[in-house]
């Protein structure tokens, strides 16, 4: 008889967007004359620009040409997509991250997900808290958290170290007693919209390296700062390229939920104690699990780095942008007290009256018919706060921001 991965049985509770589906889905059943505005997920509203697009059908084009036609794509990812990564993302910024040291994948979440499989399952893992829950749920399914001590809402993973961003340090993690082997880092982070500064940042790169571990660094949302002192990468500190994985996607800044597309950084320094480098251990996995994301989406993402596509992929953040900040002035205007929107998509609000965030979501629901995202689902620091996301259209943005000041 066959044995299942038991690990899979410690997770908690279904998926937390899976969860909000439901309820939304339930109360439109019943509430079939009420608009619901989703605020909840952040998933782009606004389609592909056109530069985009027109590289999506150059792209198809040549697929119907046998002389043009591709087929598996190497292991890497393309050259020409690599290259304009490197040059654009990092060399014009002042770094050097060559293109060998990066993976071109179908996600930010799937490589945020993949990548911890090269490490041992021995290894400490620290999240900060709130935190993407990909993060936790992928290292459960690896056995290295340990069991659930607590209740739903406020509990914790026994082996994990949490790493609480609270009100009082503007929502930044602060450097650990406890020393971990992995270190996961979302900046800006979902889902409090908080940026960490280039000092900051330096900190966690010089404990990472003084303690000889490895930071994941999830920079999917870098596209949206705005404010000098936050860097759009760790490899603006010194000596990230000695302890640090970086994470990039083209979802949100380019619109490529639906495309699929991002990249994995692991620079050739980054080795474990015994010299081995990481970086052709990912190279294994990568090419003996994944054969590569299409030549179409890669063609696609090449065009987000050409002088066009830079203007229109600009103009698609700015939208997004705006919406944060009428979010942001909706609710400090309501009473309520907020935070995020200004180096990320993402807003994040205390719930009133002491509201537990599950709680807030129904009052929210049922009262403005908007759909946000209760802080709980992030982890125990995320209690009594809720997110909502810039990623609706300015027409819906508008609508909720009036609903919630009439609640």
């Amino acid at each position: 008889m066959f044995k299942i991965n038991k690990n899979y049985l410690n997770l908690r509770g279904s998926y937390l967007f899976s969860t909000i589906a439901k309820k939304v889905e339930a109360f439109t059943k019943e509430n079939p004359d009420k608009k619901v505005i989703r605020l909840g997920i952040g998933d782009v509203t606004q389609p592909l620009t056109p530069t985009i697009l027109k590289a999506l059908h150059n792209a198809v084009d040549e697929m119907g040409k046998a002389e043009t036609f591709h087929g598996y794509a190497p292991d890497l990812g393309y050259s020409f997509l690599r290259e304009a990564i490197s040059k654009h993302d990092f060399e014009e910024k002042g770094i050097q991250i060559a293109p060998d040291e990066i993976f071109v994948s179908d996600g930010a979440k799937s490589d945020s997900g993949n990548i911890q499989e090269i490490f041992s399952t021995d290894c400490k893992v620290a999240v900060c808290d709130p935190v993407y829950p990909v993060y936790v749920d992928t290292n459960i399914m690896s056995g290295r958290t340990g069991k659930w001590v607590g209740d739903d809402s406020t509990g914790k993973w026994s082996d994990v170290i949490y790493l609480p961003c609270t009100e009082e340090t503007n929502f930044a993690p602060e450097l650990p007693k406890e020393i971990p082997d992995l270190i996961y880092i979302c900046s800006p982070n979902n889902p409090t919209g908080s940026a960490m500064t280039k000092d900051q940042l330096q900190k966690w790169v010089d404990f990472a390296n003084e303690n000889k571990a490895v930071i994941i660094y999830d920079a999917a949302y870098e596209a949206y700062i705005s404010e000098d002192n936050v860097p759009h990468s760790i490899y603006e500190c010194a000596g990230a390229r000695s302890c640090a994985i970086e994470l990039h996607s083209f979802s949100k800044n380019a619109g490529f939920t639906g495309v699929r597309l991002g990249f994995a950084v692991v620079p050739h320094d980054l080795k474990d104690s015994d010299g081995v480098e990481l970086h052709s251990l990912w190279a294994r996995r990568h090419g003996t699990k994944f054969n590569g994301a299409p030549y179409i989406q890669q063609r696609a993402g090449e065009a987000v780095y050409s002088s066009e596509g830079q203007k229109e992929v600009k103009g698609l953040v700015s939208y997004y942008m705006e919406n944060a900040a009428m979010i942001l002035k909706g609710l400090k205007e309501a009473g309520y007290k907020v935070s995020g929107g200004v180096n990320a998509p993402y807003v994040w609000l205390k719930t009133p009256d002491n509201m537990t965030s599950w709680d807030f979501f129904d009052h929210l629901l049922k009262h403005a018919n908007v759909v946000g995202t209760p802080g709980s689902g992030f982890g125990p620091s995320g209690e009594g706060y809720f997110r909502l996301t810039a990623f609706g259209t300015h027409e819906n943005t508008i609508a909720a921001m009036e609903r919630i000041s009439k609640m």
